[in-house]
């Protein structure tokens, strides 16, 4: 387990500057109350590129996926406050 926490540490480095505050802080605090199945659905948020991410975090572009969408809502958005977004 502690294999994949450091694999999804280093994904979350991301190109842009407010995904990188974002998620480094849902890093170091957030994932560690994570089930298995969130640690997948985490992994699988972590593949899409920045652009997109940026967009539906702060523009509320849809990315197509549902529990990818609720995961980030549910729990990235209000751990880090960003519910208002």
């Amino acid at each position: 387990m502690n294999a994949q926490i450091n694999r999804l540490r280093w994904k979350c480095r991301r190109g842009m500057r407010e995904l990188d505050l974002l998620l480094k802080e849902f890093s170091e605090k957030g994932m560690l109350d994570l089930s298995e199945s969130e640690i997948s659905i985490f992994n699988a948020v972590l593949d899409y590129d920045d652009q997109t991410l940026y967009d539906f975090i702060f523009k509320k572009h849809a990315l197509g996926n549902i529990e990818h969408e609720d995961f980030i809502n549910i729990k990235l958005k209000k751990f880090t406050k960003l519910e208002n977004f």
